[in-house]
């Protein structure tokens, strides 16, 4: 059995969302043949060019307009107009990965982006390949560009978005609530003081890690401020080098500054609370981790989505200004029942099995056990 796994290098969710079922595919069935794509190289360079640095461009210069976008492509009365335009674009820039989908003709079409199920399902349809395609869905909501006539199955990170997909017309044998992947070496059980006493940070105070996406964004700095001397913080600044260079040379106390990390499991498990963007692959890593999540600057669309499903499932702060998040955190410091109720409400919403499940359906009876 061929399985093609496929994702889209604009965003660091999706790619670790495919690369977490490529290792594990690779590992526990031996019976598929694996691999791994990334769809951009094999489209337009005007496509690679938009959502490379498009997207990036739009929520970090022009908020509204990413707004406006994301609400005119997801409005149901506007897809007779929305859906023809963007798939004609879309064909026209996606020959390369169309000509190697037909010569590698896989029996599995494993997408994490929105993309790759369009180009396939148009050609399940016209009869030119017969794989069997299976949407990941990397967020808690659903925009109209997930949906496909012919997607076999849509993996879906909870029943909030399982409902979503039925209430747009999915099948609910379609629909699997197995939650969004995360690599496995979130599930290892860690000991914290070990981890303390290698990241050089104590182990007996509270402590807050603040990290905000792959490009670092949000209100940092203000929140440090905020924070310094009534917590220890563990700052990730990511792909923001001019923060990170700001952040270290100011010298703050009880603050450590990181700027990519390819540790954040252990991060999070010598952390009390997390202060982050409700991305749908960081969210799932966190409930993974069991850290009590504070959401802030979130995008509106999908970003928005997903913190909408926290908050119907009781879990996550979404602080409406600064004063607010710290008196939030300073409260979950001062009482430590508190913070373990919030603790408690997110193992039951967390979902360490995402993995194995997949896998189950894929290749029923070869997987063996996530941890």
């Amino acid at each position: 059995m061929k399985a093609v796994i496929v994702y889209a290098s604009a965003g660091a969710g999706h790619f670790k969302a495919a690369e977490a079922i490529y290792k594990y595919l690779k590992n526990n069935c031996p019976q598929i043949e694996v691999s791994l794509v990334d769809i951009l190289p094999m489209t337009s360079p005007t496509m690679q060019f938009n959502y490379r640095f498009g997207y990036n461009f739009l929520i970090n210069r022009a908020l509204f307009l990413w707004s406006l976008s994301f609400w005119m492509t997801d409005t149901k009365w506007l897809r007779f107009i929305v859906r023809p335009l963007s798939e004609l674009i879309n064909h026209f820039n996606t020959l390369p990965f169309r000509n190697f989908l037909l010569k590698e003709n896989p029996d599995l079409i494993i997408s994490t982006h929105f993309l790759p199920p369009e180009i396939a399902t148009r050609l399940k349809r016209s009869g030119k390949i017969r794989s069997k395609i299976i949407t990941v869905i990397t967020d808690f909501g659903v925009h109209n560009f997930w949906m496909h006539k012919g997607t076999d199955i849509y993996v879906g990170a909870s029943s909030v978005t399982g409902n979503i997909l039925a209430k747009k017309g999915v099948k609910r044998e379609c629909i699997k609530e197995f939650g969004i992947p995360v690599d496995e070496k979130f599930l290892k059980p860690l000991d914290r003081n070990e981890l303390c006493r290698k990241l050089g940070v104590a182990a007996d105070k509270f402590t807050v890690l603040i990290m905000t996406g792959s490009f670092g964004i949000g209100p940092i700095e203000e929140i440090i401020h905020l924070l310094q001397g009534k917590a220890q913080l563990l700052v990730v600044c990511a792909s923001n080098k001019a923060l990170y260079a700001k952040l270290k040379s100011a010298n703050f106390t009880d603050t450590k500054v990181y700027g990519f990390v390819d540790n954040v499991q252990e991060l999070m498990n010598v952390s009390d609370i997390i202060v982050t963007k409700p991305g749908g692959l960081s969210i799932s890593e966190i409930l993974i981790s069991g850290i009590v999540p504070v959401f802030v600057s979130a995008i509106p669309g999908q970003e928005q989505g997903n913190l909408d499903a926290m908050q119907k499932s009781g879990v996550g702060i979404a602080p409406k200004h600064l004063e607010e998040l710290v008196g939030i955190i300073l409260d979950l410091k001062d009482n430590p029942a508190k913070l373990a109720q919030m603790k408690a409400a997110i193992s039951k919403i967390r979902k360490p099995d995402t993995l194995r499940n997949i896998c189950d359906v894929l290749c029923p009876g070869c997987s063996r056990p996530s941890g």
